[in-house]
């Protein structure tokens, strides 16, 4: 059984995963992504996130239609699991990431959501970014109407840094149960965002939190100090990156991408791992000197 971490009034396993990487590429393995989905629901996995604009191409929501493809190969687990999704970015022609945070543009996009998902009430809805061109206290405005409408069930935002999430606080009201910044051992700016989220009792979500797909891949042979914890646990330096993130914070959810099942199963015991104090101080002066370095 699988530790889990409070959603607002729900409990989620405390890893989950990014949904992204099932159709990252043009090239994504349909049946693949049905694996990995299937493997993370054996492993007690209950919170799956996407984005109406994870691509690949222009085309709004081909991510969303995926995940719940999948799902539905195991009904049985559907009153289960909680699906989030985020609005806020668009995909122009040539597939380039845009901002809209309008109003207008997030009370569609939620509905939009919801009907590609088969959902009558979006579980959790995140702002997926603030928009410069939108005061913040707007879009957050619109979501919090979407909840007065029924549309949607809990509020997240996205990619905030501590003045946005005072504002989200402030507009949202109980509506609003996480944040979903960045953050890993590679990444460490969003400690402020972390700290503020455990003292509003908000879940944090961890994207990227194996500093990126190609960091993943390479996390043992680019840092030796991982690895070398993950040789003492006789682990995988991923579970172990990420054991060290839910040692951060009793809030903080991973949510590990993965285009492999095993990815998943491995992804989904690092609860269980408990790393002594010594190797923890050693993965905090890591990400210490990481968080000291240029990007």
């Amino acid at each position: 059984m699988i530790a889990t971490r409070a959603l607002g009034d729900l409990r989620i396993s405390a890893i989950g995963l990014g949904a992204m990487t099932l159709t990252q590429r043009p090239d994504a393995d349909v049946e693949q992504g049905v694996r990995v989905v299937e493997a993370a629901v054996d492993a007690g996995i209950t919170f799956f996130d996407t984005a109406d604009a994870y691509g690949p191409g222009s085309e709004m929501g081909v991510n969303e239609r995926a995940l719940i493809a999948a799902l539905r190969r195991r009904p049985e687990v559907l009153d289960r699991v909680v699906i989030a999704t985020k609005g806020g970015h668009t995909r122009g022609p040539d597939a380039t990431w845009w901002i809209d945070g309008s109003p207008e543009h997030l009370a569609r996009a939620a509905r939009a959501s919801a009907h590609r998902l088969g959902l009558d009430v979006l579980p959790l809805y995140q702002h997926h970014r603030p928009d410069p061109k939108v005061p913040y206290e707007e879009s957050m405005g619109a979501l919090r109407r979407l909840v007065d409408e029924g549309v949607v069930r809990r509020l997240g935002v996205s990619n905030v840094d501590v003045a946005q999430l005072e504002t989200a606080v402030r507009v949202l009201g109980d509506a609003l149960v996480s944040v979903q910044n960045e953050y890993s051992l590679r990444q460490r700016g969003s400690d402020p965002v972390l700290r503020r989220s455990a003292e509003l009792g908000l879940a944090f979500f961890a994207w990227g939190p194996l500093g990126g797909r190609q960091a993943a891949k390479d996390l043992a042979g680019t840092a030796a100090a991982v690895d070398a914890v993950a040789r003492r646990y006789g682990s995988s330096p991923q579970r172990v990156a990420l054991a060290w993130l839910l040692g951060r914070s009793p809030n903080m959810v991973p949510i590990p991408g993965s285009s492999r099942p095993e990815s998943v199963r491995d992804s989904a015991t690092a609860p269980a791992l408990l790393l002594d104090d010594a190797d923890r101080r050693v993965l905090d002066a890591l990400a210490d000197q990481a968080g000291t370095e240029a990007p």
